[in-house]
């Protein structure tokens, strides 16, 4: 097996929409390819049901994820670290790439809501996808 290209960590508020939705994208667009993590800097106790339906409509499962909390070692150890509205709260280590997507938050909206957020969020993963396999 190979080395993973890069390490990529998403990070929100609660780690149950957002930062799960981009996670779930990029382990099903990428493969192996790339190590995904995800986190939140104050971790709620499950994912959005709304985010976790919205991702099954495209054929991806994020059901079986749970919230985590964000650590400094998951910042530093990873080579991009994209935020999604957590603030001041993400850590900052020199090396790492850091990326901030402004995202609206799917937190208490349906999935009729939640469908216009995890679109923009598969054309952000793509595009990172694109900036990690350019040379």
């Amino acid at each position: 097996m190979t080395a993973p290209l890069a390490t990529v960590l998403f990070v929100c508020v609660h780690n149950a929409g957002r930062s799960q939705m981009a996670a779930g994208f990029l382990r099903h667009l990428a493969g192996d390819r790339i190590e995904v993590r995800s986190a939140g800097s104050l971790p709620g106790d499950r994912i959005n049901p709304a985010a976790v339906a919205a991702m099954a409509e495209v054929g991806i499962d994020i059901s079986g994820r749970r919230p985590e909390v964000l650590t400094p070692e998951a910042a530093r150890t990873s080579d991009y670290v994209v935020t999604m509205g957590c603030g001041d709260a993400c850590p900052y280590f020199p090396g790492t790439t850091y990326l901030d997507w402004v995202l609206d938050d799917p937190a208490g909206r349906g999935v009729e809501a939640v469908r216009p957020i995890r679109d923009g969020i598969r054309t952000l993963v793509e595009g990172l996808i694109r900036e990690i396999d350019s040379p």
